[in-house]
């Protein structure tokens, strides 16, 4: 008699304290749980015996990128119901949920039985294979010049084409910048240019001054500056993918003459002083341990009187910030070594560098916004994303990117752009008395 999911319910509503939210689905096409509510399929016993071998994130993580677990119905509102019982801990601290009341079943005696129950569905005890797109963790000192390039690699250096499809023709990764009513029909190829254009205009750009873009990706920001502002553009980043993309930009509009792009590192830049930096959306690969260096680095980058825009995603506060600790989905399948820091964090650092910072946006909704448009671009093209690349590869891009917005919506993550000074020894940082009239 078919059963697995009335099993699997029961197991897992025992050892999670709580009832499971969606409805379950198993391999045997049995289902239990609330109807009228997005389905967890579980395709395969496989994903119970990664689970087993690696109770957490990282069991999920595996079985969802192998395809042995998926969702029917809306992710977004299925990663919604399950956040508070699976993905997060709890407001009662204490009382550990989701994998880590997996784990703690599994130790405590009274619900052990629950464990050997789950050890038979599962079926044979083996270790299941690790799937491919998983990067392995580094080994040696965080953020090393080589280390960094790798985990760089690993997050573009996936195909061009691939990005094409989920980004659209802006190709810009990173918080468009949407107008006052969000369902105003304006599409992500008009927010992201009016991304753009609020930048240049922070950085009060003219013609003639040299603009470096720390992390440029595949050269949106350098080539609107360009274009629209008359300045000349050095663009940096460690993708060779994303170099050869951007050289190729500038070349088919006749910009190639200003526009300089180079595989290379922030810590390697010798040709400074520039009259503006931007780094938008770079930040967060910086890491907690290489933060200050960052910050020296540009100050020292720039001219007396210099701007620099940092935009970069936030995390909230905790009160304990040593127990601060990475996600396992996002630190092996998304960002290798990326680190989030609090924006109040983040000022700080800027400042003991020796920048006045002048003004913080943040755009936490706006990100919500274009994560779902992202979202919505890769699954209108998902056979073709799924060649591009390869099935688990879409899947991660699919989970993350939902995750994501619901991170946004939920203010557990926010996204700020803070505008800083390199201000001269004059004291005259020459910005505006009214600091936002570049709106």
């Amino acid at each position: 008699m078919a059963e697995a999911a009335r099993r699997l319910t029961a197991l897992a509503e025992r050892m999670l304290g709580a009832p499971l939210p969606v409805r379950i689905r198993a391999w045997d096409r049995s289902e239990a749980g609330p109807p009228g509510t997005p389905v967890l399929i579980v395709r395969r016993r496989r994903a119970l015996r990664r689970l087993l071998w690696k109770p957490g994130e990282l069991g999920l993580a595996r079985a969802w990128v192998a395809g042995d677990i998926d969702v029917e119905g809306d992710l977004y509102q299925a990663l919604d119901l399950l956040a508070g019982s699976v993905w997060e801990r709890g407001e009662d601290a204490s009382r550990p949920t989701g994998p880590a009341a997996l784990l703690n079943a599994l130790r405590d005696p009274e619900l052990r039985a629950a464990g050997r129950e789950l050890l038979k569905l599962a079926g044979p005890w083996v270790p299941p294979a690790v799937p491919r797109e998983e990067m392995r963790a580094g080994k040696g000192p965080l953020h090393t010049l080589r280390r960094d390039k790798q985990a760089i690699s690993h997050h573009y250096d996936v195909g061009n084409a691939f990005y094409e499809r989920v980004l659209g023709p802006s190709m810009v990764y990173s918080c468009a910048y949407w107008g006052t009513d969000k369902d105003a029909a304006s599409t992500l190829e008009d927010a992201q240019r009016a991304k753009l254009d609020l930048i240049c205009r922070k950085l009060a750009l003219q013609p003639g001054q040299r603009l470096l873009d720390v992390g440029c990706g595949w050269g949106s920001m350098v080539l609107h500056a360009v274009r629209e502002y008359g300045v000349t553009a050095v663009g940096i980043t460690l993708s060779e993918e994303q170099a050869a993309y951007a050289r190729k930009r500038a070349a088919e509009v006749g910009l190639a003459d200003r526009v300089d792009i180079r595989v290379q590192d922030y810590r390697e830049v010798p040709d400074g002083p520039f009259d503006a930096i931007s780094s938008i959306g770079m930040a967060e690969h910086v890491g907690s341990a290489r933060y200050a260096e960052y910050a020296a680095d540009l100050y020292a980058l720039l001219r007396p009187g210099g701007r620099l825009l940092n935009h970069q995603i936030a995390r909230r506060p905790l009160k304990d910030e040593g127990s601060y600790e990475v996600d396992e989905f996002i630190d092996r399948y998304v960002f290798p070594d990326g680190e989030l820091a609090p924006v109040g964090r983040t000022v700080a650092q800027l400042e003991e560098a020796g920048f006045e910072v002048r003004d913080v946006e943040a755009l936490r909704e706006h990100y919500a916004l274009t994560l779902r448009r992202w979202v919505a671009n890769l699954e209108a093209h998902w056979d073709e994303a799924v060649r591009l690349t390869s099935p688990g590869r879409a899947r991660v891009w699919r989970l993350y990117m939902a995750a994501c917005a619901l991170s946004f919506e939920r203010n557990r993550i926010g996204v700020n752009q803070v505008l800083a000074v390199r201000t001269p020894p004059s004291g005259e940082p020459g910005l505006p008395l009214r600091t936002r009239d570049w709106r």
